[in-house]
């Protein structure tokens, strides 16, 4: 591998070519993983299987998405806002609970 002089080069620079590099091994790694999972369908399909049968899932597929929670929380005037109790409170409940409202107030 030939080496190269980073010296002379500013921080623009470096960052430029740190980016580049970056890309470059994102590019690699999926090309390997594409072959990786390509020879291991063969070798699947060699023995009588499919992937998915050894695997008990779908291996090209993602994660299945989660279901939205059901609102536990309700906005007294807009039926619309709501909240599952899950993650950040919305300001809409906040403001409600600075003036004085108790959560059980606007439950579901």
């Amino acid at each position: 591998m030939a080496k190269i002089d980073l010296k002379p080069l500013s921080l623009t620079e470096l960052k430029a070519l740190q980016a580049r590099v970056e890309k470059a091994i994102a590019r690699h790694d999926k090309k390997q993983k594409v072959k990786a999972l390509a020879l291991v369908k063969a070798k699947a399909k060699e023995l009588g299987f499919s992937l998915d049968e050894l695997t008990g899932s779908k291996a090209t597929s993602k994660a299945a998405p989660k279901k939205a929670a059901k609102a536990a929380y309700r906005h007294p005037d807009d039926a619309t806002k709501t909240w599952a109790g899950r993650g950040a409170r919305p300001l809409w409940l906040k403001d409600a609970l600075n003036a004085g409202k108790s959560l059980d107030d606007f439950k579901v």
